[in-house]
C-alpha cells in the first residue's frame, strides 16, 4: 500500500503586484509529498522555491501577493480558501517551517524557552510549567548542552548552528506531520551544515514526518532526499527520484546544475590539467515579462528555434520521472 499523500500542490500560481507590473514568482507549480519522504526543491536564487514553501503556510503578504490559480491540498483539504484563524490551527501543529535565517526568525526580546513554550501552550493547551518543561526537553532533543539553563537564554547568546537547532526545536515542538526547511544550512560552515542535516534526518525518523527541503546545493540533495523537484523561473522543470535524477538528468538546466558541483576527483591527478568548474551562462529571466517559449532557452546550449516559441509542459517520460523540455 503506497504511503499517504500529505501535500498535493496543483497548478499553483503565486504572483506579486509591483509598480512595474505583475511578478509571476510561482507560475504553475505542481508537487506532491508523501508521509515519511523527503522532497528536495532545488534551483538558483529567484526561481520560486521559497515563495512556493511560504505559499503552503499562506505566509505571503497579501497584497502585494495573491494566489492567481491552483490548489494547495493538505490531506485532501484546500488551504487557499481558509481564513487566517483556520490556518493558525494548521501552522506549527501540522505543518511547521524552519526559516532561512534563524537570527531574524527568532524574536530577540524573548528567551528561546519562552518562544518554544508559547507554541506548546497555543497548540497543545499546556500549562506554563508543562510548556517550559517541554521546551527544555526539545532543546535537549536537538542536542543543546545544559538545556535547563540555556532555555532562559536569548537568541543572541547562541551561535549560528545553535540558533538553527533552536529553530528546529521550535518547529518540531508540536510534532508536525510536515517540516518545511528553507535553506536550513545557509551561512553555516560545512561541519555544522552536516550536523544540522543529520539532526533533521534523525528527527524525521523519530517523529515519522515528511520534509520539504528547499536548497540550491545539489550536494545536499544527493545526501538527504528521496525525490527531487528542480525549479527554474517559477516552474518545475524536472522531477525524479534522487538516484535517477543524478544518474540520468534529462533537462539541460538540471544537467548544468549537476555539472557545476565541485568534485574532489577532478584536476588533482598529477600530470593532468586542472578542470574548470562548469557554469550555466546568463541569469534567471525577468519574471515581470517571462520570455516566450521555454524560459531556459536563452541559456541553453541545446536550444533550437522551436524552444523560443513552444512552452514545454511537464510530462512523464517514465513512471517516476517527468521533464519539461521539447527535446
Amino acid at each position: 500500500m503506497p504511503p499517504e499523500t500529505l501535500l498535493d500542490i496543483r497548478g499553483l500560481k503565486t504572483w506579486f503586484r509591483t509598480d512595474d507590473g505583475m511578478v509571476r514568482a510561482v507560475d504553475g507549480v505542481s508537487l506532491t509529498i508523501a508521509r515519511g519522504e523527503t522532497l528536495a526543491v532545488v534551483g538558483e536564487s529567484g526561481c520560486g522555491k521559497t515563495v512556493t514553501a511560504r505559499s503552503v503556510l499562506k505566509l505571503i503578504d497579501m497584497p502585494p501577493g495573491r494566489f492567481e490559480a491552483g490548489q494547495i491540498l493538505w490531506r485532501g483539504r484546500d488551504l487557499i480558501p481558509l481564513a487566517n484563524a483556520e490556518m493558525d490551527q494548521i501552522r506549527a501543529s501540522e505543518i511547521a517551517m524552519v526559516f532561512q535565517e534563524p537570527m531574524t526568525s527568532l524574536n530577540p526580546v524573548y528567551t528561546v524557552g519562552e518562544q518554544i513554550a508559547e507554541s506548546l501552550r497555543t497548540h497543545e493547551q499546556q500549562s506554563r510549567k508543562a510548556a517550559m518543561d517541554g521546551a527544555v526537553d526539545m532543546l535537549r532533543l536537538v542536542q543543546i548542552g545544559n538545556a535547563e539553563r540555556r532555555v532562559h537564554d536569548y537568541p543572541h547568546q547562541f551561535s549560528g548552528g545553535q540558533r538553527q537547532r533552536v529553530m528546529i526545536a521550535l518547529a518540531l515542538a508540536c510534532k508536525p506531520q510536515l517540516l518545511i526547511a528553507d535553506e536550513p544550512t545557509t551561512a553555516l560552515d560545512v561541519t555544522i551544515q552536516a550536523q544540522i542535516l543529520e539532526l533533521m534526518e534523525e528527527m524525521k525518523q523519530r517523529f515519522g514526518m515528511a520534509i520539504m527541503l528547499i536548497t540550491h546545493a545539489m550536494g545536499v540533495v544527493a545526501e538527504n532526499a528521496q525525490r527531487v523537484a528542480v525549479m527554474y523561473a517559477g516552474r518545475v522543470v524536472e522531477e525524479a527520484p534522487v538516484e535517477e535524477l543524478f544518474a540520468n538528468p534529462r533537462h539541460p538546466y538540471t544537467q548544468g546544475l549537476i555539472r557545476s558541483i565541485p568534485r574532489v576527483d577532478m584536476g588533482h591527478v598529477p600530470g593532468t590539467a586542472r578542470a574548470r568548474l562548469a557554469q550555466i551562462p546568463g541569469s534567471v529571466p525577468n519574471l515581470l515579462q517571462p520570455p516566450e517559449g521555454c524560459r531556459f532557452a536563452a541559456r541553453c546550449g541545446l536550444a533550437i528555434d522551436a524552444c523560443h516559441s513552444t512552452d514545454p509542459m511537464l510530462r512523464a517520460i517514465s513512471p517516476n520521472h517527468a521533464v519539461a523540455c521539447i527535446l
